[in-house]
Protein backbone atom coordinates (compact mmCIF):
# COMPACT_ATOMS: atom_id res chain seq x y z
CA UNK A 1 0.00 0.00 0.00
CA UNK A 2 1.28 3.44 -0.97
CA UNK A 3 1.42 5.89 1.91
CA UNK A 4 -0.91 8.91 1.68
CA UNK A 5 1.96 11.38 1.51
CA UNK A 6 3.53 9.43 -1.31
CA UNK A 7 0.16 9.27 -3.05
CA UNK A 8 -0.09 13.05 -2.77
CA UNK A 9 3.40 13.44 -4.18
CA UNK A 10 2.65 11.11 -7.10
CA UNK A 11 -0.60 12.94 -7.74
CA UNK A 12 1.25 16.25 -7.82
CA UNK A 13 3.82 14.85 -10.22
CA UNK A 14 1.07 13.47 -12.47
CA UNK A 15 -0.76 16.81 -12.43
CA UNK A 16 2.37 18.70 -13.39
CA UNK A 17 3.11 16.15 -16.11
CA UNK A 18 -0.42 16.51 -17.45
CA UNK A 19 -0.08 20.30 -17.63
CA UNK A 20 3.23 19.96 -19.44
CA UNK A 21 1.75 17.47 -21.93
CA UNK A 22 -1.25 19.74 -22.61
CA UNK A 23 1.09 22.67 -23.16
CA UNK A 24 3.20 20.65 -25.57
CA UNK A 25 0.10 19.53 -27.47
CA UNK A 26 -1.15 23.11 -27.77
CA UNK A 27 2.27 24.30 -28.94
CA UNK A 28 2.51 21.48 -31.43
CA UNK A 29 -0.99 22.25 -32.68
CA UNK A 30 -0.10 25.91 -33.18
CA UNK A 31 3.15 25.00 -34.92
CA UNK A 32 1.27 22.51 -37.12
CA UNK A 33 -1.29 25.13 -38.15
CA UNK A 34 1.48 27.61 -38.74
CA UNK A 35 3.44 25.08 -40.80
CA UNK A 36 0.36 24.26 -42.86
CA UNK A 37 -0.19 27.94 -43.60
CA UNK A 38 3.37 28.43 -44.75
CA UNK A 39 3.35 25.16 -46.68
CA UNK A 40 0.19 26.27 -48.48
CA UNK A 41 1.68 29.63 -49.42
CA UNK A 42 5.00 28.15 -50.47
CA UNK A 43 3.25 25.46 -52.52
CA UNK A 44 1.19 28.15 -54.24
CA UNK A 45 4.03 30.54 -54.91
CA UNK A 46 7.17 28.42 -55.09
CA UNK A 47 6.52 25.42 -57.30
CA UNK A 48 9.05 24.74 -60.04
CA UNK A 49 7.50 27.19 -62.46
CA UNK A 50 7.07 29.93 -59.89
CA UNK A 51 10.61 29.51 -58.56
CA UNK A 52 11.76 30.23 -62.09
CA UNK A 53 9.58 33.34 -62.12
CA UNK A 54 10.64 34.61 -58.72
CA UNK A 55 14.33 33.67 -58.87
CA UNK A 56 15.87 32.31 -62.05
CA UNK A 57 14.04 34.58 -64.43
CA UNK A 58 15.21 37.84 -62.90
CA UNK A 59 15.81 39.73 -66.13
CA UNK A 60 18.94 41.73 -66.62
CA UNK A 61 18.58 45.43 -67.29
CA UNK A 62 19.14 46.46 -70.86
CA UNK A 63 22.03 48.84 -70.31
CA UNK A 64 22.19 50.40 -73.77
CA UNK A 65 18.40 50.38 -74.27
CA UNK A 66 18.91 50.03 -78.02
CA UNK A 67 17.54 46.89 -79.62
CA UNK A 68 19.27 47.55 -82.90
CA UNK A 69 18.05 49.37 -85.97
CA UNK A 70 14.30 48.87 -86.29
CA UNK A 71 12.85 48.94 -89.77
CA UNK A 72 9.59 50.86 -89.53
CA UNK A 73 8.94 50.73 -93.27
CA UNK A 74 7.52 47.20 -93.49
CA UNK A 75 5.80 44.52 -91.46
CA UNK A 76 5.53 40.73 -91.39
CA UNK A 77 2.61 38.43 -92.11
CA UNK A 78 1.46 37.63 -88.57
CA UNK A 79 0.90 39.88 -85.54
CA UNK A 80 1.22 37.76 -82.39
CA UNK A 81 -0.28 39.25 -79.22
CA UNK A 82 0.20 37.64 -75.80
CA UNK A 83 -2.32 38.43 -73.05
CA UNK A 84 -4.14 36.86 -70.07
CA UNK A 85 -7.76 37.81 -70.88
CA UNK A 86 -9.86 39.38 -73.62
CA UNK A 87 -9.69 43.02 -72.46
CA UNK A 88 -7.10 44.26 -74.97
CA UNK A 89 -8.53 42.02 -77.70
CA UNK A 90 -11.90 43.74 -77.29
CA UNK A 91 -10.33 47.18 -77.40
CA UNK A 92 -8.50 46.28 -80.62
CA UNK A 93 -11.58 44.70 -82.21
CA UNK A 94 -13.93 47.52 -81.27
CA UNK A 95 -11.71 50.58 -81.68
CA UNK A 96 -8.79 49.98 -84.03
CA UNK A 97 -10.12 51.22 -87.39
CA UNK A 98 -8.62 48.57 -89.66
CA UNK A 99 -9.28 45.46 -87.57
CA UNK A 100 -11.54 42.82 -89.15
CA UNK A 101 -12.45 40.12 -86.58
CA UNK A 102 -12.69 36.43 -87.35
CA UNK A 103 -15.54 36.12 -84.85
CA UNK A 104 -17.62 39.19 -83.95
CA UNK A 105 -18.49 37.65 -80.57
CA UNK A 106 -15.00 36.47 -79.57
CA UNK A 107 -12.28 39.07 -79.84
CA UNK A 108 -9.56 36.57 -78.90
CA UNK A 109 -10.34 34.59 -82.04
CA UNK A 110 -8.19 37.17 -83.83
CA UNK A 111 -8.68 38.62 -87.26
CA UNK A 112 -6.88 40.66 -89.88
CA UNK A 113 -5.41 44.12 -90.19
CA UNK A 114 -4.93 44.58 -93.90
CA UNK A 115 -3.02 41.51 -95.06
CA UNK A 116 -1.63 40.73 -91.61
CA UNK A 117 -3.15 37.95 -89.52
CA UNK A 118 -3.74 38.88 -85.88
CA UNK A 119 -3.35 35.96 -83.46
CA UNK A 120 -4.00 36.16 -79.72
CA UNK A 121 -2.31 33.76 -77.33
CA UNK A 122 -4.30 33.89 -74.09
CA UNK A 123 -2.79 32.31 -70.97
CA UNK A 124 -4.52 32.59 -67.62
CA UNK A 125 -2.71 34.40 -64.81
CA UNK A 126 -3.72 31.67 -62.34
CA UNK A 127 -0.65 30.16 -60.63
CA UNK A 128 1.51 32.67 -62.50
CA UNK A 129 0.79 30.90 -65.77
CA UNK A 130 0.87 33.99 -67.97
CA UNK A 131 4.24 35.22 -66.76
CA UNK A 132 5.69 31.72 -66.90
CA UNK A 133 4.69 31.57 -70.56
CA UNK A 134 6.28 34.96 -71.28
CA UNK A 135 9.44 33.88 -69.51
CA UNK A 136 9.64 30.89 -71.84
CA UNK A 137 9.05 32.63 -75.16
CA UNK A 138 10.54 36.12 -74.77
CA UNK A 139 14.20 35.04 -74.35
CA UNK A 140 13.96 33.21 -77.70
CA UNK A 141 11.93 35.85 -79.52
CA UNK A 142 14.76 37.52 -81.45
CA UNK A 143 15.70 34.19 -83.00
CA UNK A 144 12.17 32.85 -83.50
CA UNK A 145 10.79 32.35 -87.01
CA UNK A 146 8.99 35.40 -88.38
CA UNK A 147 5.44 34.09 -87.99
CA UNK A 148 6.12 32.83 -84.46
CA UNK A 149 7.60 36.04 -83.06
CA UNK A 150 5.80 37.77 -80.19
CA UNK A 151 5.00 41.29 -81.37
CA UNK A 152 2.91 42.72 -78.52
CA UNK A 153 2.48 41.52 -74.97
CA UNK A 154 0.49 43.04 -72.14
CA UNK A 155 1.61 43.60 -68.55
CA UNK A 156 -0.04 44.69 -65.31
CA UNK A 157 1.21 47.30 -62.85
CA UNK A 158 2.32 44.90 -60.09
CA UNK A 159 4.87 43.17 -62.30
CA UNK A 160 5.42 45.70 -65.09
CA UNK A 161 8.97 46.54 -63.97
CA UNK A 162 10.04 42.94 -64.40
CA UNK A 163 9.60 43.28 -68.17
CA UNK A 164 9.99 47.01 -68.60
CA UNK A 165 13.43 46.94 -67.00
CA UNK A 166 14.67 44.19 -69.32
CA UNK A 167 16.05 43.52 -72.76
CA UNK A 168 12.74 41.95 -73.82
CA UNK A 169 10.95 45.27 -74.41
CA UNK A 170 11.61 47.95 -77.02
CA UNK A 171 11.76 51.64 -76.01
CA UNK A 172 8.73 53.46 -77.35
CA UNK A 173 11.03 56.07 -78.89
CA UNK A 174 12.63 53.35 -81.03
CA UNK A 175 9.21 52.85 -82.60
CA UNK A 176 9.17 56.51 -83.65
CA UNK A 177 6.64 57.60 -81.00
CA UNK A 178 7.62 60.99 -79.57
CA UNK A 179 7.16 62.61 -76.17
CA UNK A 180 4.88 65.20 -77.77
CA UNK A 181 2.53 62.44 -78.92
CA UNK A 182 2.30 61.17 -75.34
CA UNK A 183 1.85 64.59 -73.73
CA UNK A 184 -1.84 64.07 -72.92
CA UNK A 185 -1.27 60.87 -70.95
CA UNK A 186 -1.34 60.83 -67.15
CA UNK A 187 2.20 60.93 -65.83
CA UNK A 188 1.88 57.97 -63.47
CA UNK A 189 1.05 55.66 -66.37
CA UNK A 190 4.36 56.60 -67.94
CA UNK A 191 6.27 56.29 -64.69
CA UNK A 192 5.17 52.68 -64.24
CA UNK A 193 6.48 51.71 -67.68
CA UNK A 194 9.80 53.57 -67.50
CA UNK A 195 12.97 51.53 -66.99
CA UNK A 196 16.00 52.34 -64.84
CA UNK A 197 17.63 54.11 -67.78
CA UNK A 198 14.63 56.45 -68.17
CA UNK A 199 13.36 54.71 -71.30
CA UNK A 200 9.58 54.45 -71.68
CA UNK A 201 8.88 50.80 -72.53
CA UNK A 202 5.10 50.54 -72.52
CA UNK A 203 1.93 52.58 -73.02
CA UNK A 204 -1.59 52.21 -71.69
CA UNK A 205 -4.98 53.25 -73.02
CA UNK A 206 -6.43 53.39 -69.51
CA UNK A 207 -5.96 55.11 -66.19
CA UNK A 208 -7.01 53.40 -62.97
CA UNK A 209 -7.79 55.92 -60.22
CA UNK A 210 -10.11 54.38 -57.66
CA UNK A 211 -13.25 55.45 -55.82
CA UNK A 212 -15.56 54.04 -53.15
CA UNK A 213 -18.46 52.23 -54.84
CA UNK A 214 -21.48 52.05 -52.55
CA UNK A 215 -24.78 50.20 -52.40
CA UNK A 216 -27.47 52.85 -52.89
CA UNK A 217 -30.19 50.92 -51.06
CA UNK A 218 -27.95 50.43 -48.03
CA UNK A 219 -27.04 54.12 -48.09
CA UNK A 220 -30.69 55.17 -48.12
CA UNK A 221 -31.59 52.73 -45.36
CA UNK A 222 -28.69 53.51 -43.00
CA UNK A 223 -27.51 57.00 -43.96
CA UNK A 224 -30.84 58.44 -45.04
CA UNK A 225 -29.70 59.27 -48.57
CA UNK A 226 -27.80 57.78 -51.50
CA UNK A 227 -26.53 61.18 -52.64
CA UNK A 228 -22.73 61.01 -53.20
CA UNK A 229 -22.11 64.05 -50.98
CA UNK A 230 -24.06 62.51 -48.09
CA UNK A 231 -22.26 59.20 -48.44
CA UNK A 232 -18.88 60.93 -48.66
CA UNK A 233 -19.50 62.60 -45.32
CA UNK A 234 -20.00 59.13 -43.81
CA UNK A 235 -16.73 57.76 -45.25
CA UNK A 236 -14.59 60.90 -45.38
CA UNK A 237 -11.74 59.42 -43.33
CA UNK A 238 -10.95 56.05 -41.77
CA UNK A 239 -12.29 56.91 -38.30
CA UNK A 240 -15.60 57.99 -39.78
CA UNK A 241 -15.56 54.96 -42.07
CA UNK A 242 -15.29 52.68 -39.03
CA UNK A 243 -18.14 54.48 -37.29
CA UNK A 244 -20.27 53.91 -40.38
CA UNK A 245 -19.20 50.26 -40.38
CA UNK A 246 -20.79 49.87 -36.96
CA UNK A 247 -24.04 51.40 -38.21
CA UNK A 248 -24.01 49.10 -41.22
CA UNK A 249 -23.54 46.04 -39.00
CA UNK A 250 -26.51 47.09 -36.86
CA UNK A 251 -28.59 47.20 -40.05
CA UNK A 252 -27.38 43.79 -41.21
CA UNK A 253 -24.73 44.92 -43.73
CA UNK A 254 -21.00 44.34 -43.89
CA UNK A 255 -19.06 47.53 -44.60
CA UNK A 256 -16.98 45.61 -47.18
CA UNK A 257 -17.14 42.03 -48.42
CA UNK A 258 -13.64 41.30 -47.13
CA UNK A 259 -10.81 43.07 -45.32
CA UNK A 260 -8.82 42.74 -48.53
CA UNK A 261 -11.14 45.25 -50.21
CA UNK A 262 -9.40 48.16 -48.49
CA UNK A 263 -5.83 46.92 -48.93
CA UNK A 264 -5.10 48.72 -52.19
CA UNK A 265 -6.19 52.04 -50.72
CA UNK A 266 -3.59 51.75 -47.98
CA UNK A 267 -0.85 50.16 -50.09
CA UNK A 268 -1.15 52.89 -52.72
CA UNK A 269 -0.51 55.57 -50.09
CA UNK A 270 2.77 54.35 -48.62
CA UNK A 271 5.86 56.47 -48.04
CA UNK A 272 8.32 53.60 -48.50
CA UNK A 273 8.72 50.79 -51.07
CA UNK A 274 8.31 47.15 -50.06
CA UNK A 275 12.07 46.69 -50.44
CA UNK A 276 14.79 49.22 -49.62
CA UNK A 277 18.46 48.32 -50.20
CA UNK A 278 17.62 44.63 -50.25
CA UNK A 279 15.62 44.74 -47.00
CA UNK A 280 11.88 44.05 -46.72
CA UNK A 281 10.06 47.06 -45.25
CA UNK A 282 6.56 47.22 -43.75
CA UNK A 283 5.34 50.77 -44.27
CA UNK A 284 3.40 52.45 -41.45
CA UNK A 285 0.35 52.71 -43.70
CA UNK A 286 0.38 48.96 -44.30
CA UNK A 287 0.44 48.40 -40.53
CA UNK A 288 -2.54 50.77 -40.22
CA UNK A 289 -4.43 48.54 -42.64
CA UNK A 290 -3.61 45.49 -40.52
CA UNK A 291 -4.79 47.15 -37.30
CA UNK A 292 -8.00 48.47 -38.85
CA UNK A 293 -8.79 45.19 -40.59
CA UNK A 294 -8.22 43.08 -37.47
CA UNK A 295 -10.55 45.37 -35.54
CA UNK A 296 -13.21 45.19 -38.27
CA UNK A 297 -13.03 41.41 -38.61
CA UNK A 298 -13.22 40.91 -34.85
CA UNK A 299 -16.23 43.23 -34.69
CA UNK A 300 -18.00 41.43 -37.55
CA UNK A 301 -17.89 44.49 -39.80
CA UNK A 302 -16.25 42.62 -42.68
CA UNK A 303 -15.18 39.15 -43.77
CA UNK A 304 -11.89 37.48 -44.65
CA UNK A 305 -12.62 36.02 -48.07
CA UNK A 306 -10.27 36.29 -51.02
CA UNK A 307 -10.69 38.96 -53.65
CA UNK A 308 -12.42 37.32 -56.63
CA UNK A 309 -13.73 34.56 -54.35
CA UNK A 310 -17.36 33.54 -53.79
CA UNK A 311 -17.77 35.60 -50.61
CA UNK A 312 -16.45 38.66 -52.42
CA UNK A 313 -18.76 38.17 -55.41
CA UNK A 314 -21.77 37.63 -53.16
CA UNK A 315 -21.88 41.34 -52.34
CA UNK A 316 -22.68 42.17 -55.96
CA UNK A 317 -26.19 40.93 -55.22
CA UNK A 318 -28.80 42.37 -52.81
CA UNK A 319 -28.80 39.29 -50.59
CA UNK A 320 -25.02 39.66 -50.14
CA UNK A 321 -25.67 42.67 -47.85
CA UNK A 322 -22.41 44.52 -48.58
CA UNK A 323 -22.23 48.31 -48.38
CA UNK A 324 -19.19 49.16 -50.49
CA UNK A 325 -16.25 48.14 -52.65
CA UNK A 326 -13.14 50.08 -53.60
CA UNK A 327 -12.08 50.11 -57.24
CA UNK A 328 -11.44 51.86 -60.56
CA UNK A 329 -13.70 52.16 -63.59
CA UNK A 330 -12.83 48.66 -64.79
CA UNK A 331 -14.17 47.14 -61.58
CA UNK A 332 -17.48 48.95 -61.88
CA UNK A 333 -18.36 47.95 -65.40
CA UNK A 334 -16.46 44.71 -65.99
CA UNK A 335 -16.50 42.91 -62.64
CA UNK A 336 -19.73 43.63 -60.77
CA UNK A 337 -22.01 41.24 -62.71
CA UNK A 338 -23.74 44.01 -64.66
CA UNK A 339 -25.04 41.46 -67.20
CA UNK A 340 -26.88 39.46 -64.54
CA UNK A 341 -30.48 40.61 -64.05
CA UNK A 342 -30.30 39.64 -60.38
CA UNK A 343 -27.32 41.86 -59.62
CA UNK A 344 -27.26 45.31 -58.05
CA UNK A 345 -25.28 46.60 -61.04
CA UNK A 346 -27.91 45.48 -63.55
CA UNK A 347 -30.47 47.63 -61.74
CA UNK A 348 -28.11 50.62 -61.57
CA UNK A 349 -27.96 50.22 -57.82
CA UNK A 350 -24.40 51.40 -57.13
CA UNK A 351 -23.10 54.92 -56.58
CA UNK A 352 -19.57 56.36 -56.43
CA UNK A 353 -17.84 58.78 -54.10
CA UNK A 354 -14.23 59.66 -53.29
CA UNK A 355 -13.91 57.67 -50.06
CA UNK A 356 -11.34 58.07 -47.24
CA UNK A 357 -8.28 58.26 -49.52
CA UNK A 358 -7.50 58.44 -53.21
CA UNK A 359 -5.76 55.43 -54.75
CA UNK A 360 -5.20 53.47 -57.94
CA UNK A 361 -5.47 49.80 -58.73
CA UNK A 362 -4.24 47.89 -61.75
CA UNK A 363 -3.98 48.90 -65.36
CA UNK A 364 -2.77 47.23 -68.52
CA UNK A 365 0.26 48.30 -70.55
CA UNK A 366 1.06 47.50 -74.17
CA UNK A 367 4.70 46.45 -74.68
CA UNK A 368 6.52 45.89 -77.94
CA UNK A 369 8.53 42.67 -77.78
CA UNK A 370 12.18 42.82 -78.77
CA UNK A 371 12.40 40.85 -82.00
CA UNK A 372 9.02 41.88 -83.41
CA UNK A 373 8.85 41.89 -87.19
CA UNK A 374 5.83 44.22 -87.10
CA UNK A 375 7.24 47.41 -85.54
CA UNK A 376 5.31 49.81 -87.79
CA UNK A 377 1.98 48.13 -87.03
CA UNK A 378 2.78 47.88 -83.31
CA UNK A 379 3.57 51.61 -83.25
CA UNK A 380 0.32 52.43 -85.08
CA UNK A 381 -1.74 50.38 -82.62
CA UNK A 382 -0.05 52.16 -79.72
CA UNK A 383 -0.71 55.55 -81.28
CA UNK A 384 -4.35 54.95 -82.09
CA UNK A 385 -5.36 53.26 -78.83
CA UNK A 386 -3.35 55.43 -76.42
CA UNK A 387 -2.93 58.86 -78.05
CA UNK A 388 -5.86 59.40 -80.45
CA UNK A 389 -8.35 61.56 -78.53
CA UNK A 390 -11.30 60.68 -80.78
CA UNK A 391 -10.74 56.93 -80.51
CA UNK A 392 -10.19 57.15 -76.77
CA UNK A 393 -13.37 59.16 -76.30
CA UNK A 394 -15.13 56.33 -78.10
CA UNK A 395 -13.72 53.86 -75.57
CA UNK A 396 -15.24 55.91 -72.74
CA UNK A 397 -18.64 56.11 -74.40
CA UNK A 398 -18.80 52.50 -75.54
CA UNK A 399 -17.03 50.73 -72.66
CA UNK A 400 -17.18 53.13 -69.70
CA UNK A 401 -13.42 52.73 -69.30
CA UNK A 402 -11.38 55.61 -67.90
CA UNK A 403 -8.89 56.38 -70.65
CA UNK A 404 -5.33 57.66 -70.47
CA UNK A 405 -6.05 60.93 -72.24
CA UNK A 406 -6.60 64.14 -70.29
CA UNK A 407 -8.54 66.12 -72.94
CA UNK A 408 -10.85 63.17 -73.58
CA UNK A 409 -11.55 62.61 -69.89
CA UNK A 410 -12.01 66.28 -69.02
CA UNK A 411 -14.51 66.69 -71.85
CA UNK A 412 -16.43 63.58 -70.81
CA UNK A 413 -16.40 64.66 -67.16
CA UNK A 414 -18.14 67.89 -68.19
CA UNK A 415 -20.62 66.11 -70.48
CA UNK A 416 -23.99 66.18 -68.71
CA UNK A 417 -25.40 63.65 -71.18
CA UNK A 418 -22.93 60.98 -70.08
CA UNK A 419 -23.71 58.62 -67.23
CA UNK A 420 -22.77 55.12 -66.14
CA UNK A 421 -25.76 52.78 -66.07
CA UNK A 422 -24.21 50.66 -63.28
CA UNK A 423 -24.07 53.83 -61.17
CA UNK A 424 -27.69 54.72 -61.84
CA UNK A 425 -26.69 57.24 -64.52
CA UNK A 426 -24.16 59.06 -62.33
CA UNK A 427 -21.16 60.61 -64.10
CA UNK A 428 -18.16 59.80 -61.85
CA UNK A 429 -15.47 61.00 -64.25
CA UNK A 430 -14.66 64.25 -62.47
CA UNK A 431 -13.68 62.21 -59.39
CA UNK A 432 -11.58 59.91 -61.55
CA UNK A 433 -9.86 62.84 -63.30
CA UNK A 434 -8.87 64.46 -60.01
CA UNK A 435 -7.68 61.11 -58.66
CA UNK A 436 -5.55 60.34 -61.71
CA UNK A 437 -3.61 63.57 -61.32
CA UNK A 438 -2.70 62.68 -57.73
CA UNK A 439 -1.44 59.12 -58.26
CA UNK A 440 2.21 58.59 -57.35
CA UNK A 441 3.76 55.20 -58.12
CA UNK A 442 7.36 56.20 -57.40
CA UNK A 443 7.58 53.57 -54.64
CA UNK A 444 7.09 50.62 -56.96
CA UNK A 445 9.64 47.78 -57.03
CA UNK A 446 9.99 44.54 -58.96
CA UNK A 447 9.15 42.71 -55.72
CA UNK A 448 5.68 44.21 -55.29
CA UNK A 449 3.58 41.36 -56.59
CA UNK A 450 5.30 38.73 -54.46
CA UNK A 451 5.23 40.88 -51.33
CA UNK A 452 1.58 41.88 -51.76
CA UNK A 453 0.40 38.31 -52.39
CA UNK A 454 2.20 36.94 -49.33
CA UNK A 455 1.23 39.80 -47.04
CA UNK A 456 -2.48 39.64 -47.80
CA UNK A 457 -2.55 35.87 -47.47
CA UNK A 458 -0.61 35.70 -44.19
CA UNK A 459 -2.58 38.59 -42.68
CA UNK A 460 -5.86 36.93 -43.62
CA UNK A 461 -4.80 33.98 -41.45
CA UNK A 462 -3.94 36.44 -38.69
CA UNK A 463 -7.38 38.07 -38.94
CA UNK A 464 -8.96 34.61 -38.71
CA UNK A 465 -7.09 33.82 -35.51
CA UNK A 466 -4.56 31.28 -36.75
CA UNK A 467 -1.78 33.46 -35.35
CA UNK A 468 -1.77 34.63 -31.76
CA UNK A 469 -0.02 37.88 -32.65
CA UNK A 470 0.83 40.16 -35.55
CA UNK A 471 4.51 39.63 -34.79
CA UNK A 472 4.28 35.87 -35.31
CA UNK A 473 2.37 36.39 -38.55
CA UNK A 474 5.03 38.84 -39.70
CA UNK A 475 7.79 36.27 -39.17
CA UNK A 476 6.03 33.90 -41.55
CA UNK A 477 5.44 36.70 -44.04
CA UNK A 478 9.18 37.36 -44.14
CA UNK A 479 9.84 33.67 -44.60
CA UNK A 480 7.38 33.44 -47.48
CA UNK A 481 8.90 36.42 -49.30
CA UNK A 482 12.45 35.14 -48.86
CA UNK A 483 11.33 31.81 -50.35
CA UNK A 484 10.56 33.81 -53.47
CA UNK A 485 13.44 36.23 -53.32
CA UNK A 486 16.42 34.65 -51.48
CA UNK A 487 18.52 37.77 -52.02
CA UNK A 488 16.34 39.78 -49.63
CA UNK A 489 16.68 40.24 -45.86
CA UNK A 490 14.48 41.71 -43.12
Amino acid sequence: MIPDKKKDKIASILAIATIIIIGVVIALRFDTIRSLIIEKIIDRNSDDDNEEYYQDSEIEVDDNSNNGDIDLSSDGNVLNIYCWNDEFARRLKDHYPDFVPNDPDDATAGGKIGDIDVIFTVTSSVDNGYQNNLDTVLPENVNATADAKVDIFLVEADYALKYVDSEFTIPISDLGITDDELANQYQYTKDIATDSNENLKGVSWQGCPGVLIYNREAAKEVLGSDDPATVQEAVKDWDTFNETAGKMKDAGYKITATANDTFRVFSDNVSSPWVVDGKIVIDDNIKKWVDMSKEQVDAGYTGTGDLWGDDWYAGFYPEGRVFCYFGPAWLIDFCMAADDEASIAYAGGWGATTGPQGFSWGGTWICAANGTDNPALVADIMRKLTTDTEIMTGIVKDDNDFVNNKPAMEAMAADTSYGDAVLGGQNPLDMFCKGAEMIDRSNMTKYDQGCIESFQEIMTYYFEGYYDSYENALIDFYGSVIEKYPELTY
